[in-house]
């Protein structure tokens, strides 16, 4: 028996330029080397720049606009995200936020007043973040996506499915 198909980028429903809300998009880490000791400097493996560079450029596919990006200040945070901004857009710098270190952190407090944000961090911080937002249970894989508004999970994908819609 044939397995079912996943859809194509182009079979998904696009997000639409002119919605009125700010999105938080948080973006997992890609995969990084294995560490034994200073957890705070494991870079990403080549997977995880792959990981990185797909979900730049499905958020640009898919027509985001990010005002801010934030990360944690960890080397496979800080990579990540410089390289997801790079295919979204080369003008947008990341700035480190320290709250996204891990440990937990407050999604308003972070995003507050930021416009449209790309948050790159850490498990389990995120899906607890979307837990206590949408009050539903999800794991972030690495190099991972997800995208709230208010209370809303919007986007949840795995890395797969980004490189699909990045082409």
């Amino acid at each position: 028996m044939p397995r079912p198909r996943s859809p194509a980028a182009s079979d998904t429903i696009p997000l639409r330029p002119d919605y009125d809300r700010d999105v938080i998009w948080l973006l997992r880490h890609g995969d990084a080397e294995d560490g034994d000791g200073d957890d705070a400097v494991r870079r990403l493996t080549d997977k995880g720049v792959r990981q990185s560079e797909w979900a730049g450029r499905a958020l640009a596919e898919l027509g985001v606009h990010i005002e801010a990006c934030l990360t944690s200040a960890k080397v496979r945070a800080l990579e990540t995200a410089r390289i997801a901004c790079d295919q979204l857009d080369p003008d947008l710098e990341p700035e480190i936020e320290e709250d996204l270190r891990g440990g937990g952190f407050e999604l308003a407090s972070v995003t507050a007043d930021r416009g449209e944000v790309l948050l790159v961090g850490h498990e389990p911080d995120f899906s607890n973040a979307i837990a206590e937002a949408t009050g539903g249970r999800v794991k972030l894989k690495k190099g991972g996506l997800a995208a709230l508004e208010d209370d809303v999970l919007h986007v949840l994908a795995r890395p797969a499915e980004l490189k699909r819609i990045a082409g």
